[in-house]
């Protein structure tokens, strides 16, 4: 019966070990494919692409908006105090209640953009805010008159353009800012005691030209940082395909191709990382070498398709008779299999020994020129590394296997014998 272990599993570190790439759905590759062989300008995101654009960009979005809400606080909180230096009182006054509207819907909306949100949530904290923004700007303005009433309204239009400049928001927000500034622009160039209506229309249509001049540049904007995130999803996606073919040829490099267990190097740097981590001295060990008996009987007699077909007959079956993952298999050379049993004392790998033995000969894979028996047999060596074990080396037990297994040929082959440093004791 097996005993449960404790021991963590012996695998020995990769230099090529990394963190496994994000993968694209085959979907998402077709469409950054498709958007890339087209024109920069006809770029467009919608459905996955598009949540994966807004989760790539929120972080630098956020970041810029809050800077930007906090530099038109402090800007209105400075003009205020130069205002209060240089104006006379009754102007301040008149400045001071719509100017008091600007700093709580700006600190709002840098509070809101603190942590992520619904994309209707975000367009509604940073329209609303740049509404009342605005809208704060020109009634300054408009409340003090004189000077006052035409210059605030074209800050108002500068700080909108502003805004639509730095926000790096879609081309609808853009608009809608755009459109809230000209708007509010016209509705209070209207009312304007100092100019006509004629006047009125006039600018709003010139500063109007500014703005969509700005909308379209930001539109622009939005177009090459999504164009490089296409060119970054296209990088990712050949990398993470890179990755896998260089992880599928170093299996390659690891594997026997014929039984698909481990190869000779896969077992040495196995062996390697047992040694150098000095896993000995907590676990110790046992190594089984296990070798077809008459294999080239069989051969000769029945062919080699035959024989390759033994071979992986018995690795499968060597590798089913193992405890777990920790244990290792590998083909080490023609009809030899080295088995590696880390955590293994000499009894519990006597039973996986003697496991794979009777296994081997309940198959009945055909052998009936074997010496034998008519049946494909196994001879079994196996080597016993206890804990602290001095200066023992890896090489050193697999002479030690290698010697047991010479022993069980000698004794009549189709048997397990352990090494001992005095006597061999066979079983079978």
């Amino acid at each position: 019966m097996d005993t449960e272990r404790t021991t963590a599993p012996i695998k020995p570190v990769r230099a090529s070990s990394r963190k496994p790439l994000q993968r694209l759905s085959p979907a998402i590759v077709e469409q950054v494919e498709r958007l890339l062989g087209g024109r920069t300008r006809d770029i467009r995101f919608n459905g996955e692409l598009a949540l994966l654009f807004r989760e790539r960009s929120w972080p630098r979005t956020a970041k810029i908006i809050r800077a930007w809400m906090v530099w038109v606080i402090v800007l209105d909180v400075l003009t205020l105090g130069l205002n209060a230096v240089l104006l006379p009182t009754e102007t301040v006054m008149s400045m001071l209640w719509p100017a008091s509207i600007l700093p709580p819907a700006a600190l709002v909306a840098s509070i809101a953009f603190l942590r992520p949100h619904a994309l209707w949530v975000q367009g509604v904290f940073i329209l609303s805010a740049v509404f009342l923004i605005l809208l704060s700007v020109a009634l300054v303005g408009v409340n003090t008159g004189g000077e006052f009433y035409e210059r605030h309204l074209n800050i108002m239009l500068f700080v909108a353009v502003t805004a639509i400049i730095i926000f790096p928001v879609p081309l609808g927000w853009a608009m809608a800012i755009g459109a809230t500034a000209l708007g509010i622009y016209l509705v209070f160039q209207l009312r304007n005691p100092d100019i006509k209506a004629g006047s009125a229309l006039a600018g709003t249509l010139f500063f109007a030209s500014g703005v969509a001049a700005t909308v379209v540049a930001r539109r622009t904007a939005t177009i090459f940082a999504q164009k490089t995130f296409l060119l970054e999803l296209r990088d990712r996606s050949r990398l993470a395909e890179l990755t896998d073919a260089n992880s599928q040829l170093e299996l390659l490099a690891r594997t026997d191709p014929l039984t698909g267990v481990a190869n000779r190097r896969s077992m040495m740097e196995t062996l390697h990382y047992f040694w150098s981590e000095d896993l000995k001295r907590t676990s110790g060990a046992a190594m089984l070498m296990c070798d077809i008996d008459d294999f080239k009987h069989l051969n000769d007699n029945l062919g080699h398709a035959e024989g390759d077909r033994c071979l992986v007959k018995v690795a499968g079956i060597i590798q089913s008779s193992m405890r777990d993952e920790r244990d290792q298999v590998a083909r080490y050379g023609g009809e030899e299999f080295l088995v590696f049993l880390p955590g293994s004392d000499e009894q519990e790998a006597g039973v996986i020994a003697e496991r794979i033995r009777s296994r081997v000969e309940a198959a009945s894979l055909p052998n009936p020129t074997s010496r034998v028996g008519p049946w494909v047999t196994v001879s079994i060596g196996v080597a016993i590394l206890m804990q602290n074990s001095g200066l023992v080396s890896a090489e050193h037990m697999q002479r030690q296997a290698d010697a047991a297994l010479y022993l069980a040929k000698k004794t009549g082959r189709n048997c397990v014998v352990v090494h001992a440093s005095e006597v061999g004791q066979a079983s079978g």
